[in-house]
């Protein structure tokens, strides 16, 4: 007979709500920990089949990286998921970023470009589009304001020196700094990430702005022009 598939119909040695109460999460498996979420499986299937169908959607990344790069209407087109389980998972992506960018936030330093690719990396290395992040400072150092100022295609932002100091000039900041992410991973930067770069540069030295740094987030890597004397 078809039927829904909850944890506690699951034979016991296959359940992994039970698995998880003796032996702890870090016994389970990247499916079994998805399916203490779901709950229920698909019609004949149970919860640990259709987590293992939900991480192998993706056509970016398999795995539980994958939730990242699908959408809820996506999910939805799966045999057993419906609005509240879609929502469900697109919540844990959200939720591991979110832990992964606070872990990070301690040891955040604005002068130190390793310590700024840490905390952004998690929410960018996952976008399938190129975004950009302008962070603007006083005279002590101190954040004013983070303004995403593009949204691009997928492997190119719009950014125009003139709207991005313009937002500068109204925060009366003292310098700049750009982030964005480059969605195929290799933070190498393009001709027009360079020229980009030094048209930022020479606007930020003509209004007294300096663009302190620019930085290139790719997957779990990452470039700073400062750091590689391109500023």
């Amino acid at each position: 007979m078809n039927r829904n598939l909850r944890i506690k119909e699951l034979p016991e040695e296959e359940r992994p709500y039970e698995k998880c109460m003796k032996y702890g999460p870090g016994k389970l498996s990247d499916a079994e920990l998805l399916a203490v979420i779901l709950r229920s499986g698909a019609h004949g299937s149970s919860c640990v089949d259709l987590a293992k169908e939900v991480m192998t959607i993706s056509k970016a990344e398999e795995g539980l990286l994958g939730i990242h790069h699908v959408s809820m209407q996506e999910l939805q087109g799966i045999r057993g998921v419906g609005k509240v389980k879609a929502a469900q998972i697109k919540c844990i992506g959200e939720l591991s970023k979110r832990i992964a960018s606070r872990s990070s936030r301690t040891k955040l330093d604005f002068r130190n470009p390793e310590t700024i690719a840490d905390y952004y990396m998690e929410q960018m290395r996952h976008l399938n589009r190129e975004e950009m992040i302008l962070i603007f400072f006083n005279g002590k150092n101190k954040v004013i304001k983070e303004l995403k100022v593009s949204v691009g295609t997928v492997n190119q932002t719009v950014a125009s020196p003139r709207e991005l100091f313009l937002e500068a000039l109204r925060c009366e900041a003292v310098s700049v700094l750009m982030i964005h992410n480059h969605p195929s991973g290799d933070p190498t930067p393009s001709r027009q990430d360079i020229l980009t770069t030094k048209r930022m540069k020479e606007a930020g030295e003509f209004l007294g702005i300096p663009l302190c740094d620019h930085i290139i987030i790719g997957d779990r890597t990452y470039i700073s022009f400062r750091e590689e004397h391109m500023i």
